[in-house]
Protein backbone atom coordinates (compact mmCIF):
# COMPACT_ATOMS: atom_id res chain seq x y z
CA UNK A 1 0.00 0.00 0.00
CA UNK A 2 1.16 3.24 -0.93
CA UNK A 3 1.76 6.19 1.84
CA UNK A 4 -1.13 8.23 0.00
CA UNK A 5 -3.52 4.94 0.06
CA UNK A 6 -2.28 4.49 3.66
CA UNK A 7 -3.30 8.41 4.29
CA UNK A 8 -6.64 8.23 2.68
CA UNK A 9 -7.63 4.49 4.42
CA UNK A 10 -6.62 6.03 7.86
CA UNK A 11 -8.63 8.99 7.27
CA UNK A 12 -11.83 7.30 6.29
CA UNK A 13 -11.58 4.86 9.31
CA UNK A 14 -11.04 8.45 11.59
CA UNK A 15 -14.83 9.64 9.34
CA UNK A 16 -16.60 6.49 10.03
CA UNK A 17 -15.42 6.12 14.22
CA UNK A 18 -16.47 9.78 14.51
CA UNK A 19 -19.69 9.24 12.78
CA UNK A 20 -20.19 6.44 15.18
CA UNK A 21 -19.41 8.02 18.02
CA UNK A 22 -21.34 11.24 17.02
CA UNK A 23 -24.86 9.07 17.00
CA UNK A 24 -23.79 7.66 20.12
CA UNK A 25 -23.61 11.07 21.66
CA UNK A 26 -20.34 10.09 23.16
CA UNK A 27 -18.28 12.22 25.02
CA UNK A 28 -15.50 10.47 26.77
CA UNK A 29 -17.92 9.18 29.47
CA UNK A 30 -17.58 5.54 30.39
CA UNK A 31 -21.00 4.85 29.56
CA UNK A 32 -20.80 6.38 25.71
CA UNK A 33 -17.42 3.91 25.58
CA UNK A 34 -19.33 0.91 26.65
CA UNK A 35 -21.95 1.40 24.14
CA UNK A 36 -19.63 1.77 21.45
CA UNK A 37 -17.95 -1.42 22.29
CA UNK A 38 -21.04 -3.28 21.99
CA UNK A 39 -21.48 -2.21 18.96
CA UNK A 40 -17.89 -3.19 17.87
CA UNK A 41 -18.27 -6.39 19.91
CA UNK A 42 -15.12 -5.22 21.83
CA UNK A 43 -14.55 -4.85 25.57
CA UNK A 44 -10.96 -4.30 25.49
CA UNK A 45 -11.32 -0.75 23.49
CA UNK A 46 -9.00 -2.91 20.52
CA UNK A 47 -10.20 -1.71 16.98
CA UNK A 48 -12.72 -3.85 15.47
CA UNK A 49 -14.34 -3.64 11.83
CA UNK A 50 -12.16 -0.61 11.53
CA UNK A 51 -13.87 1.47 13.94
CA UNK A 52 -11.47 2.22 17.26
CA UNK A 53 -12.97 3.33 20.66
CA UNK A 54 -13.34 6.49 21.85
CA UNK A 55 -9.62 7.09 23.19
CA UNK A 56 -8.26 5.58 20.08
CA UNK A 57 -10.02 7.90 18.33
CA UNK A 58 -8.36 11.01 20.09
CA UNK A 59 -4.99 9.25 19.57
CA UNK A 60 -5.53 8.76 16.09
CA UNK A 61 -7.67 12.44 15.53
CA UNK A 62 -4.05 13.64 17.03
CA UNK A 63 -1.72 11.71 14.89
CA UNK A 64 -3.88 12.71 11.79
CA UNK A 65 -3.43 16.48 12.45
CA UNK A 66 -0.49 17.20 14.93
CA UNK A 67 1.87 17.73 12.26
CA UNK A 68 0.26 20.39 10.99
CA UNK A 69 0.17 22.42 13.79
CA UNK A 70 2.77 25.31 14.73
CA UNK A 71 4.57 27.17 17.80
CA UNK A 72 4.51 30.78 16.15
CA UNK A 73 7.53 32.83 18.21
CA UNK A 74 6.76 36.53 17.59
CA UNK A 75 10.03 39.24 18.29
CA UNK A 76 8.70 42.48 19.99
CA UNK A 77 9.97 45.79 18.63
CA UNK A 78 10.72 47.61 21.85
CA UNK A 79 9.62 47.61 25.44
CA UNK A 80 5.91 48.88 24.94
CA UNK A 81 5.44 46.68 21.93
CA UNK A 82 6.74 42.82 23.63
CA UNK A 83 6.97 39.74 21.55
CA UNK A 84 4.92 36.20 22.88
CA UNK A 85 4.25 32.77 22.08
CA UNK A 86 0.95 31.84 20.17
CA UNK A 87 0.16 28.85 18.12
CA UNK A 88 -0.98 28.22 14.11
CA UNK A 89 -1.73 25.49 12.05
CA UNK A 90 -0.93 24.95 8.01
CA UNK A 91 -3.68 25.14 5.48
CA UNK A 92 -1.66 24.23 2.19
CA UNK A 93 1.54 24.08 1.53
CA UNK A 94 2.62 27.94 1.78
CA UNK A 95 0.03 28.90 4.76
CA UNK A 96 -0.36 29.44 8.44
CA UNK A 97 -3.38 30.62 10.26
CA UNK A 98 -2.71 32.49 13.66
CA UNK A 99 -4.78 35.15 15.34
CA UNK A 100 -4.32 38.85 14.17
CA UNK A 101 -3.53 39.79 18.01
CA UNK A 102 -0.92 37.13 18.09
CA UNK A 103 1.12 38.46 15.37
CA UNK A 104 0.36 42.55 15.73
CA UNK A 105 3.17 44.62 15.88
CA UNK A 106 5.87 42.21 15.53
CA UNK A 107 8.98 42.80 14.10
CA UNK A 108 9.70 39.14 13.05
CA UNK A 109 8.03 36.16 13.72
CA UNK A 110 9.40 32.24 13.18
CA UNK A 111 7.59 28.87 13.23
CA UNK A 112 8.53 25.69 15.12
CA UNK A 113 7.19 22.43 13.64
CA UNK A 114 6.78 19.48 14.94
CA UNK A 115 9.73 17.63 13.77
CA UNK A 116 11.49 20.65 15.16
CA UNK A 117 12.12 22.88 12.50
CA UNK A 118 12.63 26.35 12.51
CA UNK A 119 11.31 28.71 9.59
CA UNK A 120 11.13 32.70 9.28
CA UNK A 121 7.87 34.32 8.05
CA UNK A 122 6.09 36.83 6.75
CA UNK A 123 2.58 38.26 7.05
CA UNK A 124 0.76 38.24 4.20
CA UNK A 125 -2.39 39.64 5.59
CA UNK A 126 -4.23 40.15 8.60
CA UNK A 127 -7.89 40.96 10.08
CA UNK A 128 -8.65 42.54 13.18
CA UNK A 129 -12.36 42.25 12.64
CA UNK A 130 -12.15 38.52 13.02
CA UNK A 131 -8.80 38.52 14.81
CA UNK A 132 -7.13 36.53 11.92
CA UNK A 133 -4.14 36.51 10.39
CA UNK A 134 -2.11 34.97 7.43
CA UNK A 135 1.70 33.99 7.18
CA UNK A 136 3.49 32.66 4.10
CA UNK A 137 6.17 30.24 4.37
CA UNK A 138 8.78 29.89 1.83
CA UNK A 139 10.20 26.59 2.23
CA UNK A 140 7.52 24.29 3.86
CA UNK A 141 8.81 21.26 5.89
CA UNK A 142 7.57 17.79 4.62
CA UNK A 143 5.60 16.72 8.12
CA UNK A 144 2.78 18.60 7.48
CA UNK A 145 -0.13 17.95 4.69
CA UNK A 146 -2.80 21.13 5.48
CA UNK A 147 -5.77 21.44 7.51
CA UNK A 148 -9.44 21.96 6.23
CA UNK A 149 -12.35 24.12 7.84
CA UNK A 150 -15.41 22.11 8.45
CA UNK A 151 -18.02 21.98 6.02
CA UNK A 152 -21.19 22.94 8.01
CA UNK A 153 -21.80 24.73 11.78
CA UNK A 154 -20.67 22.77 14.75
CA UNK A 155 -23.42 21.16 16.75
CA UNK A 156 -23.65 21.94 20.49
CA UNK A 157 -22.83 19.04 22.52
CA UNK A 158 -20.15 17.75 19.57
CA UNK A 159 -16.83 16.79 20.94
CA UNK A 160 -13.78 18.87 19.62
CA UNK A 161 -10.26 18.75 20.43
CA UNK A 162 -7.68 21.68 20.93
CA UNK A 163 -4.58 21.54 19.47
CA UNK A 164 -1.64 24.04 19.98
CA UNK A 165 1.29 25.37 22.52
CA UNK A 166 -0.65 26.55 25.51
CA UNK A 167 1.86 28.37 27.90
CA UNK A 168 4.68 27.01 25.19
CA UNK A 169 4.13 23.37 25.74
CA UNK A 170 4.25 22.43 22.41
CA UNK A 171 2.46 19.75 20.70
CA UNK A 172 -0.16 19.74 23.09
CA UNK A 173 -3.95 18.14 22.74
CA UNK A 174 -7.27 18.74 25.40
CA UNK A 175 -10.57 17.51 24.67
CA UNK A 176 -13.99 18.54 25.48
CA UNK A 177 -17.07 19.44 23.56
CA UNK A 178 -19.29 22.55 21.65
CA UNK A 179 -20.94 24.77 24.71
CA UNK A 180 -22.56 27.51 22.23
CA UNK A 181 -22.44 29.03 18.93
CA UNK A 182 -22.95 32.29 18.02
CA UNK A 183 -21.43 34.06 20.41
CA UNK A 184 -19.96 37.56 20.22
CA UNK A 185 -16.41 38.57 21.39
CA UNK A 186 -15.13 41.94 22.55
CA UNK A 187 -12.85 43.57 19.82
CA UNK A 188 -10.71 46.42 19.96
CA UNK A 189 -12.56 47.85 16.37
CA UNK A 190 -16.02 48.36 18.31
CA UNK A 191 -17.34 45.49 16.33
CA UNK A 192 -18.19 42.43 17.59
CA UNK A 193 -16.27 39.03 16.49
CA UNK A 194 -19.19 37.47 15.37
CA UNK A 195 -20.33 33.88 15.26
CA UNK A 196 -18.18 32.71 17.63
CA UNK A 197 -17.74 29.16 19.21
CA UNK A 198 -17.74 28.21 23.30
CA UNK A 199 -15.86 25.23 23.83
CA UNK A 200 -15.00 23.71 27.57
CA UNK A 201 -12.12 21.91 26.22
CA UNK A 202 -9.53 24.00 28.82
CA UNK A 203 -7.45 26.04 26.86
CA UNK A 204 -4.41 28.65 27.83
CA UNK A 205 -2.19 31.44 26.93
CA UNK A 206 -0.39 30.17 24.00
CA UNK A 207 -3.18 28.03 22.48
CA UNK A 208 -4.30 31.37 20.69
CA UNK A 209 -4.19 30.96 16.91
CA UNK A 210 -4.27 26.92 17.00
CA UNK A 211 -7.07 24.30 15.37
CA UNK A 212 -10.24 23.55 17.20
CA UNK A 213 -11.25 20.31 15.67
CA UNK A 214 -13.90 17.95 15.22
CA UNK A 215 -13.50 14.41 15.82
CA UNK A 216 -12.66 14.13 11.31
CA UNK A 217 -10.11 16.19 12.09
CA UNK A 218 -11.93 19.45 10.22
CA UNK A 219 -11.00 22.45 11.65
CA UNK A 220 -14.25 24.23 13.25
CA UNK A 221 -12.67 27.25 15.02
CA UNK A 222 -9.73 28.99 15.57
CA UNK A 223 -8.56 29.51 19.38
CA UNK A 224 -8.83 32.71 20.63
CA UNK A 225 -8.81 33.25 24.12
CA UNK A 226 -9.98 31.20 27.20
CA UNK A 227 -11.88 33.09 29.97
CA UNK A 228 -12.33 30.83 32.85
CA UNK A 229 -11.92 26.98 33.80
CA UNK A 230 -14.85 25.57 31.45
CA UNK A 231 -15.08 28.42 28.83
CA UNK A 232 -12.99 28.90 26.25
CA UNK A 233 -13.79 30.44 22.82
CA UNK A 234 -13.18 30.61 19.18
CA UNK A 235 -13.15 32.57 15.66
CA UNK A 236 -15.63 30.40 13.55
CA UNK A 237 -14.24 28.10 11.05
CA UNK A 238 -16.99 29.25 9.08
CA UNK A 239 -15.76 32.79 9.13
CA UNK A 240 -12.57 31.57 8.85
CA UNK A 241 -13.01 30.06 5.43
CA UNK A 242 -14.63 32.75 4.40
CA UNK A 243 -11.68 35.29 5.42
CA UNK A 244 -8.30 32.99 5.13
CA UNK A 245 -8.70 33.50 1.35
CA UNK A 246 -9.14 36.95 1.05
CA UNK A 247 -6.39 37.27 3.08
CA UNK A 248 -4.12 35.24 0.79
CA UNK A 249 -5.45 36.75 -2.21
CA UNK A 250 -5.78 40.86 -1.41
CA UNK A 251 -4.61 41.19 2.39
CA UNK A 252 -7.30 42.13 3.91
CA UNK A 253 -10.84 40.98 4.00
CA UNK A 254 -14.16 43.88 3.58
CA UNK A 255 -17.27 42.85 6.49
CA UNK A 256 -20.30 43.73 5.42
CA UNK A 257 -21.53 46.39 7.56
CA UNK A 258 -25.08 48.38 7.80
CA UNK A 259 -24.29 50.79 10.38
CA UNK A 260 -26.86 50.29 12.94
CA UNK A 261 -26.82 49.99 16.64
CA UNK A 262 -29.68 47.95 17.68
CA UNK A 263 -31.07 46.26 21.56
CA UNK A 264 -32.46 43.06 22.07
CA UNK A 265 -36.22 43.10 22.72
CA UNK A 266 -37.27 42.12 26.00
CA UNK A 267 -39.77 42.08 28.15
CA UNK A 268 -39.65 45.86 28.58
CA UNK A 269 -39.15 46.89 25.16
CA UNK A 270 -41.99 44.40 23.62
CA UNK A 271 -44.54 45.93 26.11
CA UNK A 272 -43.60 49.57 25.32
CA UNK A 273 -43.43 49.53 21.64
CA UNK A 274 -46.77 47.11 21.36
CA UNK A 275 -44.91 44.18 19.93
CA UNK A 276 -46.84 41.23 20.48
CA UNK A 277 -43.85 38.86 21.81
CA UNK A 278 -40.06 39.98 23.30
CA UNK A 279 -38.17 39.00 19.91
CA UNK A 280 -35.67 40.51 17.37
CA UNK A 281 -33.74 43.68 17.99
CA UNK A 282 -34.93 47.37 18.18
CA UNK A 283 -32.46 50.35 16.04
CA UNK A 284 -31.95 52.78 18.37
CA UNK A 285 -29.33 54.06 15.73
CA UNK A 286 -27.78 54.73 12.49
CA UNK A 287 -24.59 56.40 11.61
CA UNK A 288 -24.83 58.96 9.23
CA UNK A 289 -24.53 57.86 5.73
CA UNK A 290 -24.50 54.18 6.34
CA UNK A 291 -26.18 51.89 4.22
CA UNK A 292 -29.25 51.87 6.74
CA UNK A 293 -29.55 55.65 6.63
CA UNK A 294 -33.09 56.42 5.15
CA UNK A 295 -33.90 52.74 4.28
CA UNK A 296 -33.98 51.50 8.76
CA UNK A 297 -36.03 53.80 11.27
CA UNK A 298 -34.34 54.50 14.67
CA UNK A 299 -36.11 54.70 17.77
CA UNK A 300 -37.18 58.22 17.89
CA UNK A 301 -38.50 58.30 21.32
CA UNK A 302 -37.94 56.95 25.12
CA UNK A 303 -40.74 55.80 27.33
CA UNK A 304 -40.56 55.27 30.57
CA UNK A 305 -41.78 51.94 32.05
CA UNK A 306 -42.02 51.40 35.59
CA UNK A 307 -39.17 53.55 36.40
CA UNK A 308 -36.99 53.07 33.35
CA UNK A 309 -36.21 54.76 29.99
CA UNK A 310 -37.15 52.28 27.17
CA UNK A 311 -36.71 53.41 23.25
CA UNK A 312 -39.25 52.98 21.54
CA UNK A 313 -40.92 53.94 17.54
CA UNK A 314 -38.23 52.38 16.28
CA UNK A 315 -37.94 49.67 13.23
CA UNK A 316 -37.47 46.02 14.77
CA UNK A 317 -35.49 43.53 12.80
CA UNK A 318 -37.36 40.34 12.91
CA UNK A 319 -35.65 38.63 10.15
CA UNK A 320 -33.00 39.21 6.97
CA UNK A 321 -33.78 36.57 4.17
CA UNK A 322 -35.09 33.84 5.22
CA UNK A 323 -33.27 33.85 8.47
CA UNK A 324 -35.07 34.80 11.56
CA UNK A 325 -32.63 37.17 14.00
CA UNK A 326 -34.55 36.36 16.95
CA UNK A 327 -31.14 38.51 19.20
CA UNK A 328 -27.90 40.66 18.41
CA UNK A 329 -25.49 37.66 18.40
CA UNK A 330 -27.88 36.35 15.62
CA UNK A 331 -27.74 39.67 13.77
CA UNK A 332 -23.87 39.53 13.12
CA UNK A 333 -23.81 35.76 13.08
CA UNK A 334 -26.03 35.80 9.56
CA UNK A 335 -24.32 39.20 8.17
CA UNK A 336 -20.78 37.49 8.78
CA UNK A 337 -21.65 34.39 7.64
CA UNK A 338 -24.36 34.71 4.88
CA UNK A 339 -24.02 38.13 3.29
CA UNK A 340 -21.15 40.16 1.51
CA UNK A 341 -20.62 44.02 0.99
CA UNK A 342 -22.28 45.26 -2.50
CA UNK A 343 -25.36 42.51 -1.75
CA UNK A 344 -28.79 43.64 -1.29
CA UNK A 345 -30.52 41.53 1.25
CA UNK A 346 -34.52 41.78 2.41
CA UNK A 347 -34.81 42.52 5.90
CA UNK A 348 -38.20 41.93 7.54
CA UNK A 349 -39.33 44.68 10.28
CA UNK A 350 -42.23 45.86 12.55
CA UNK A 351 -42.62 49.37 11.96
CA UNK A 352 -45.39 51.16 13.45
CA UNK A 353 -46.73 47.71 14.64
CA UNK A 354 -47.09 46.33 11.23
CA UNK A 355 -44.57 43.86 9.96
CA UNK A 356 -42.99 44.81 6.33
CA UNK A 357 -39.86 44.18 4.42
CA UNK A 358 -37.25 47.10 3.20
CA UNK A 359 -34.61 46.35 0.78
CA UNK A 360 -30.65 47.14 1.99
CA UNK A 361 -27.60 46.99 0.45
CA UNK A 362 -24.75 45.97 2.51
CA UNK A 363 -21.06 48.12 1.90
CA UNK A 364 -17.90 47.19 3.08
CA UNK A 365 -17.05 48.02 7.04
CA UNK A 366 -15.76 51.47 7.51
CA UNK A 367 -12.07 51.97 8.51
CA UNK A 368 -11.66 52.13 12.38
CA UNK A 369 -9.48 54.60 14.73
CA UNK A 370 -7.88 52.03 17.09
CA UNK A 371 -6.56 53.77 20.75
Amino acid sequence: MSPTEETITRRRALRLAAGTVTALGASGSASAQSRLRATTGDSSGAIQDGVPDTERLYVDVYEETIDDVVLVNVFGTDEEQAGGLGSGFVIDDEHVVTNHHVVAGGSEIELQFRDEQWRTVSVVGTDIHSDLAVLAVDDMPDGPGGLAFADGAPEIGAEVLALGNPLGLDASISQGIISGIDRSLPSPTGFSIPAAIQTDAPVNPGNSGGPLVDLEGDVVGVVFAGAGQAIGFAISGLLADRVVPALIEDGAYDHPYMGVSVLPVGPLIADANDLEQPRGVLVTEIAPNAPADGVLEPAASITTVDGDAVPTDGDVIVAIGDREIPNQSQLSSTLALETAPGETVTIEVIRDGERQTVDLTLEPRPDVDLP
